[in-house]
């Protein structure tokens, strides 16, 4: 215990020391949780060929085939189910159970979940199921960190950084994206533009990002050709995307929500057995709608070369989004950022073709609804406009539409808001903290983390002085980051809109202390109306 107390407080005490080397550790946590990520992405899109292969043998090989088949998928079902039992925490996406992690709510055994995940995933997702590798790898990456820091005999002040590092990084070698990784860790994970996390987020994901680009080449995921910008005069009609989008966003969250509860009330249908349903499905889909199977980043790729019928696209939107709840609500490992976009794409080019027919203008356009609607979905779902953004941009590898990204991810996510949408990761968090038999707090009075928190401007901070600050005993304020300035706070150091405080807390009542400086440091003092 002592040495552990020495640890710790030599990392207070040597704090510019301590940000240095976090940036070391972003990038060896860059290359292994990177390495974690593109080898599984590498064995999923492996996956997928083989199972097209596999539907075209049994489709030129009679009855006897296909029972053959079915009986695999069912004892697949099965196994999935026996992995989601053992380790509850691998099923889903498992961006909330990092958040949780990060937050102080939940735990994770690293080795358990980088074996599980990444096994679970892959039958998951190689069976067909209507589930996206980003989720899974910004777990794996997290658990490769944590694993890592565990390794080191790092101090849990030190390893919340390093797991978001990993988180960063695992997003960015699945889409081989690491602004977006880096973002994603600031708006998503974090809920804040902290400059301590920014850093070593921003080394892990670049070294993800090279990982990924010696793996899969540097052309972007999804190819539209050249993209013409889309006419300022024609802005109305992303406006009015915008709002459609961040509507039907509110709808698939809602529906992700309701297929969780309708598994629960099966009360004939057992936790490990949940599977079944949609690998079942997915083997009935895989002889009529193949299109709609695994994450579907091949869908949105066609959608340039093949022209669909309207009636088409809507039908294969619809059944994408059910199964796609379906298949999450079962518990499955597997993420709903790839079925996510493909939806988006389906509604942006139902509507661009509407608009190229009705106001005759260049049909070229129609790709351009397609990505401005994958974004706007990604931030109507997520309500995480900047990521969404800036994930399609590099996903795309175009800059031309940024400005029209930008105006339908800022309006989808105001009419998702304007309908009382709420974050789905947020949202699913919270159903996993209610379930109390699957809560694993972490305790031990050892444990400290250090909170940031941004003063905003007018808010009861704002020109206080540091005694003048009522805060909790339980808690000390260690520095005050102003720009680029790192301040050793005193009773008569004033605070200023902009400044993040940096406290230290124990791990327990972390958010409880989060919650009331955040309040502080938000909340518009009255008498500075």
């Amino acid at each position: 215990m002592r040495v552990k107390k020495n640890i710790f407080y030599n990392t207070v005490a040597n704090w510019k020391n301590f940000k240095q080397r976090l940036i070391v550790e972003g990038l060896v946590i860059g290359v292994v949780a990177g390495a974690v990520a593109a080898l599984y992405r590498f064995i999923i899109q492996q996956s997928d060929i083989f199972r097209e292969q596999i539907y075209h043998y049994l489709k030129a090989n009679g009855v006897s085939a296909v029972l053959g088949w079915f009986i695999f998928l069912f004892a697949g079902a099965y196994i999935l189910g026996i992995m989601v039992k053992k380790e509850p925490s691998v099923s889903g996406s498992g961006i909330p159970q990092i958040k949780g992690l990060l937050s102080g709510q939940m735990r994770m055994n690293w080795i358990r979940v980088l074996l599980y995940k990444f096994t679970g995933g892959i039958i998951a997702l190689g069976f067909g199921l209507s589930l996206g590798r980003e989720g899974p790898s910004v777990q794996l990456g997290a658990a490769a960190a944590q694993g890592l820091s565990r390794m080191l005999g790092r101090i849990k002040v030190e390893e919340k950084y390093l797991i978001t590092c990993g988180a960063s990084a695992g997003l960015a070698a699945a889409f081989s994206a690491p602004l977006a990784g880096t973002i994603f860790a600031l708006e998503e994970l974090h809920k804040n533009f902290s400059p301590l996390v920014l850093v070593p987020a921003m080394a892990a994901s670049m070294m993800a990002g090279f990982i990924s680009h010696q793996f899969f080449g540097q052309a972007p995921l999804f190819d539209f050709g050249r993209l013409d910008p889309i006419p300022l005069k024609y802005y109305g009609y992303v406006f009015i995307m915008g709002i459609i989008i961040g509507a039907l966003g509110v709808v698939f969250n809602l529906a992700l929500v309701k297929t969780q509860d309708a598994y629960k009330k099966m009360s004939f249908l057992r936790l490990e057995q949940r599977p079944i349903i949609p690998i079942l499905i997915a083997g009935i889909l895989g002889f009529f709608l193949p299109q709609v199977l695994g994450g579907g980043n091949d869908l949105i790729n066609s959608l340039d070369k093949i022209h669909y019928a309207a009636g088409f696209i809507i039908i294969l939107a619809v059944i994408k989004l059910l199964f796609t709840v379906i298949s999450y609500g079962s518990g499955v490992p597997g993420g709903i950022f790839l079925p996510m976009l493909v939806i988006g794409a389906l509604v942006g080019d139902v509507y661009g073709t509407f608009i190229v027919k009705a106001l005759s203008i260049d049909s070229s356009y129609v790709n351009n609804f397609i990505v401005l609607a994958m974004a706007g979905y990604f931030s109507a779902v997520v309500k995480a406009p900047i990521t969404g953004a800036i994930l399609i941009t590099e996903m795309t590898g175009s800059f031309i539409h940024l400005l029209a990204l930008t105006l339908i991810s800022l309006t989808s996510y105001l009419t998702a808001d304007l309908l009382n949408g709420q974050p789905i990761y947020d949202q699913l968090l919270d159903r996993l903290l209610i379930e109390k038999k699957k809560l694993k707090v972490l305790t031990g009075t050892d444990r400290k983390v250090l909170l940031e928190i941004p003063v905003c401007v007018g808010s009861e901070l704002d020109g206080k002085k540091i005694k003048d600050v009522s805060l909790d005993p339980q808690c000390l304020l260690v520095s005050i980051n102003r720009g680029t300035t790192e301040i050793i706070p005193r009773g008569h150091t004033r605070i200023y809109p902009g400044d993040y405080l940096v406290v230290l807390a124990d791990y327990e009542r972390a958010e409880e202390i989060r919650a009331k400086l955040m309040m502080m440091a938000e909340k518009l003092d009255a008498r500075k109306r």
